[in-house]
């Protein structure tokens, strides 16, 4: 009976495979995010400031600190390193100012900012949840 439930409790959760699903894609959304920039950076793309040389500083400095970030953040958060998700909320929390509070200097994107702020609540959310379950099941163990 006691090998029944430690191997139950060895069984991720619903919130745990959620999570990994989530990370995952969150990690392939980030390398797309990182060679967005590094198309800007490098000139294949069409439109005004095409090229680094063209990008006034701001954007020059905003562009080539988000295409290191957000490809690190990738491979971190594919990894399932601690660091991946921060590197990443860095990078996001960047790339929101840089779209919204500093609109005036880059531009507006207001569908960077929604996807960006969504993810970050439902990576808090599936956070939370995995540590209520946990408190939970520790809780359990305890009053047995």
């Amino acid at each position: 009976m006691h090998e029944e439930t430690l191997r139950q409790s060895l069984r991720p959760t619903m919130a745990e495979t959620g999570l990994l699903w989530f990370i995952r894609l969150l990690a392939i959304y980030s390398i797309g995010c990182g060679l967005y920039y590094w198309v800007r950076l490098i000139g294949v793309y069409p439109g005004l400031l095409w090229r680094f040389d063209l990008m006034p500083w701001q954007w020059q400095t905003a562009f080539v600190g988000l295409a290191i970030l957000f490809p690190v953040a990738a491979t971190g958060l594919w990894l399932r390193a601690a660091w991946g998700p921060v590197i990443w909320f860095f990078a996001a929390s960047i790339e929101i100012g840089i779209y919204s509070y500093w609109s005036r200097m880059f531009e507006y994107r207001p569908e960077i900012i929604a996807v960006n702020v969504a993810c970050i609540l439902l990576y808090i959310i599936l956070r939370g949840i995995l540590f209520w379950q946990r408190r939970q099941q520790n809780n359990f163990r305890f009053t047995d």
